[in-house]
């Protein structure tokens, strides 16, 4: 049976590397395994859609479109002007806005995308102004986006806590740490980097007016700065579960957009809500065909065999967790972090907890290397994604992009899968173990 699995996988890859849309790939490797695998199908659909009518799944649904609201309202605009009153006179100031930006937009979308679908349209154009190079100004806004898979409320960790049987809290939690510490390396890299740039800076009497500009803007940037105040403190306090903090950010969004920002008008609306129409059908269709090929392999021990295969090459842990994180990164090439997520969270983790660690620690791990993935090619959607917002071209972007994932990004994933504190010490703040 292993035979039909390992042949079901080279399937499920050569279809992705294919470019075929994700639904008919994980369709497609399913087709096989019920054909090849002595399995039902019958039984699988009941499976599966017992799963997706669970009110946890419909957290990131509700989350997508809170984000995508958000981001067409002119949010983006009002944390820019609010970061930058507190940077002033700093050579590379620009970029450590742009880093903390969507780190603040992450704790309200939850998604990757909405980060450089918000923030780069504005924040490019005004670093290349001051003096930016077009690739190296991208390139941070793009790899600072995916801090949205990492602060809080985060989509994939909903995911991950579903599949797992996990508590989502705790999962959020456990992102926190090497989500704040990536923004830091990011912005610590930025400063440095920023010497070799002749950037234009903002003259004496323009830090004078900013500073009288505290206030306004610090009360104008308010309601988009309460909204994970509102989400993650009603989670943090159970006035409602994630499920309910997602609806109660879908609907406080729309006031927001339309009222207080107003880059919400009925114009546009009907195309933004069109587009997270389609993203959200995409994405659920994706996740049912990849919950079913998921659990044929938990029905047939896949996870139990790699376990047996992989202590019976060795059993030092060093190495073992060394071999996860490759696994985990190779997958997040050639898939989205959501599939990733779905299809290796219930085959690694009777390893890794064969191993001594927990459930919110490998939540972390997984997280921090999934989203990885989002802005390392072949995949790399949010990569592409940033080259068509930022109008440069991939060797413009891919070279400042690689810089920062190297220096900054690739120790937080090591720190992280190698020294628990860092992802547990939160989650064991409130008592999560």
């Amino acid at each position: 049976m292993l035979t039909v699995v390992f042949f079901d996988i080279i399937i499920l890859v050569v279809l992705l590397m294919l470019s075929i849309p994700l639904p008919f790939c994980f369709g497609g490797a399913l087709m096989f395994m019920y054909l090849f695998g002595d399995l039902s199908m019958k039984s699988l659909m009941l499976w599966g859609f017992n799963q997706m009518i669970n009110p946890v799944l419909l957290a990131s649904p509700l989350f997508i479109l809170a984000g995508t609201i958000m981001g067409g309202s002119g949010i983006a605009k009002n944390l820019l002007d609010f970061v930058d009153i507190f940077i002033g006179r700093i050579k590379g100031g620009l970029g450590v806005v742009c880093a903390v930006t969507c780190a603040l937009i992450g704790a309200i979308s939850g998604s990757g995308f909405t980060g450089v679908a918000a923030t780069g349209p504005i924040m490019i154009p005004r670093m290349v102004e001051q003096g930016y190079p077009r690739g190296y100004a991208t390139g941070l806004v793009t790899v600072s986006s995916i801090l949205g898979l990492l602060i809080p409320p985060s989509i994939i960790m909903i995911i991950y806590g579903w599949i797992t049987e996990t508590s989502i809290l705790a999962c959020f939690l456990s992102t926190v740490g090497p989500g704040i510490l990536i923004t830091i390396l990011f912005s610590a890299i930025n400063v440095v980097w920023a010497r070799k740039f002749d950037l234009v800076l903002d003259s004496e009497e323009s830090i004078r007016r900013k500073r009288k500009e505290i206030l306004p803007r610090t009360w104008k940037a308010m309601p988009a700065l309460l909204m994970p105040v509102i989400i993650l403190g009603g989670i943090y306090g159970g006035v409602f579960t994630p499920t309910e903090a997602a609806a109660v950010a879908a609907v406080y969004s729309l006031p927001v957009g339309f009222l207080i920002y107003k880059g919400l008008k009925v114009s546009n609306f009907y195309d933004i809500m069109t587009e997270c129409a389609s993203t959200i059908g995409s994405i659920m269709t994706m996740i049912i065909f990849c919950l079913m090929l998921s659990q044929t392999y938990v029905v047939l021990r896949v996870p139990q065999a790699i376990v047996n295969i992989v202590f019976a090459f060795t059993q030092n842990k060093l190495l073992l967790l060394f071999l996860v994180n490759i696994i985990l990164f190779l997958s997040g090439m050639i898939v989205n972090d959501v599939t990733g997520m779905i299809l290796l969270a219930p085959l690694l983790l009777p390893l890794v907890q064969a191993l001594g660690l927990s459930s919110i620690h490998f939540a972390a791990i997984m997280g921090v290397n999934l989203a990885m993935g989002g802005v390392t090619p072949p995949y790399a959607s949010i990569l592409y994604l940033g080259m068509k917002v930022g109008k440069c071209e991939f060797r413009e972007i891919l070279g400042p992009a690689m810089s920062f994932l190297l220096l900054g990004y690739l120790p937080v994933v090591f720190l992280t899968t190698y020294w628990a504190p860092l992802s547990m010490w939160l989650p064991t703040l409130l008592g999560y173990k």
